[in-house]
């Protein structure tokens, strides 16, 4: 149903929704759509640095050589 609507009838759909919205209310309905496109791609790009520390922390490893991690620790506080 959709795909027979083409150019004429999208030109239709916008002339009636501006004549009943009014161009005041449109434009403060897209300035919304659009903060809410710019809080999305934050969160996004927040979640995808989330996900590489996470990543960073599981390839970081214990570096400490067997013979201190073996030592009481009393001993591990004299050597530092």
């Amino acid at each position: 149903m959709l795909n027979n609507i083409g150019l004429p009838g999208l030109l239709l759909i916008a002339v009636v929704v501006l004549v009943l919205f009014g161009r005041g209310k449109i434009s403060s309905l897209m300035g919304e759509v659009g903060k809410g496109i710019t809080a999305f791609k934050k969160g996004v790009s927040e979640g995808g640095k989330e996900l590489e520390d996470e990543r960073d922390a599981e390839h970081a490893r214990d570096v400490t050589p067997d013979s201190e991690k073996d030592a009481a620790p009393e001993a591990r506080k004299d050597k530092v």
